[in-house]
């Protein structure tokens, strides 16, 4: 077995561990929904009337004993809650959980392993073909899923992280696997490990932020409608019923929403610098810095998508679901660069290897 054969059964290998990492989150998800419908039944018992009667009871005896002071402690726990995670309903860390992390983790070293050994096999950096950009792209995006879980709890988001992956990974196998060949002349340059990398980088940002707008959308149209439910009935309880349930469980549209522009301004940062050094390259490669080649466009059409959805907030003051579908826009157009301009777009650079 030579070093591509053991690459093409490492990622192989992580695809397997994505799939059961998926498992372990939507059972987590699932877990979420169960624990809404828990603590609704509960909310419903605690304010009854006898219930609310015997809480003010213990409240008022409470109070007497304390000064008062036990209640302000009470509100202040409360509060400090609400910033660490102003989910409707808060939910914990459960074994499942940290399961699927453990199994993410798993299968990225396997992904990272399989990436390196066909860089090794290639004698050069993996990521010369559409099949070596999509191994690159992909073990990126759980790098950085991975790190800002290191400073924000996004286990959340697991299901959708590893379920893109495995959709990605798993196109990129059936459908754009070459065997290993030399550098095109064109690409053998310094800059091709400075470029691709940093755009691969700024595509996993991109990727993050996308999830969290979707997610995001999810969650402003429950909170929109829960008047709405309280208001409609029986016929509202059904309608509610029918929702994502577990989104009670996940931070307030407003957090998730915050949270995606901070990941897309750096994902647009390191996108700028994708085209400053595309630039530069193509000035070393073709005698000229811009060419209106197709891939050029898009990965212009790209930063104008992204800049707008900067812009539009930061300036204009778009929130909500406007943004969101922004930074969705924002990410398509990165798909639409990756999997179709890069396959059925003849120019300068059409490096897929197909």
């Amino acid at each position: 077995m030579n070093l591509n054969d053991l690459s093409i059964l490492s990622l192989y290998s992580s695809m397997a561990v994505y799939a059961l990492a998926f498992i372990a989150f939507s059972i987590d998800l699932a877990r979420r929904s169960a624990a809404v419908d828990a603590a609704t039944a509960q909310s419903a018992v605690a304010h009854s009337p006898a219930a609310a009667s015997e809480e003010a009871s213990v409240t008022s005896s409470f109070a007497g004993q304390t000064g008062g002071a036990g209640d302000s402690t009470l509100t202040l726990s409360r509060l400090s809650t609400r910033i660490d995670n102003d989910a409707t309903t808060p939910y914990r860390t459960t074994a499942i959980l940290r399961v699927g992390i453990s199994l993410t983790v798993l299968a990225w070293v396997l992904h990272l392993f399989a990436t390196v050994t066909r860089g090794i096999a290639a004698d050069r950096v993996p990521w010369a073909n559409m099949y070596e950009f999509a191994l690159i792209g992909t073990v990126l995006i759980v790098t950085v899923y991975l790190i800002v879980l290191t400073r924000v709890d996004l286990r959340f988001l697991g299901t959708f992280v590893t379920g893109l992956v495995l959709v990605l990974l798993g196109g990129a196998a059936l459908n754009y696997y070459v065997e290993v060949a030399p550098l095109p002349p064109a690409l053998q340059s310094v800059w091709l490990v400075i470029h691709v990398f940093v755009a691969s980088l700024a595509t996993g940002l991109f990727a993050l932020g996308f999830a969290l707008s979707t997610v995001q959308l999810l969650q402003f149209r429950r909170e929109n409608s829960a008047h709405a439910t309280a208001a409609a009935g029986p016929r509202g309880a059904l309608a509610s019923a029918l929702r994502l349930r577990f989104l009670a469980t996940l931070p307030s549209s407003a957090t998730l929403e915050n949270l995606a522009y901070r990941i897309n301004i750096i994902g647009f940062i390191l996108w700028t610098f994708t085209l400053m050094a595309g630039s530069i390259w193509a000035e070393q490669a073709w005698g000229r810095y811009w060419g209106w080649d197709t891939k050029e466009v898009w990965t212009f059409i790209i930063w104008v998508i992204y800049a707008g959805y900067i812009h539009a907030r930061a300036t204009r003051g778009w929130r909500g679901s406007r943004s969101a579908w922004l930074a969705i826009i924002g990410f398509a157009a990165v798909m639409f660069n990756f999997g179709i301009v890069n396959v059925f777009f003849t120019g300068l650079h059409s490096y897929s290897g197909l």
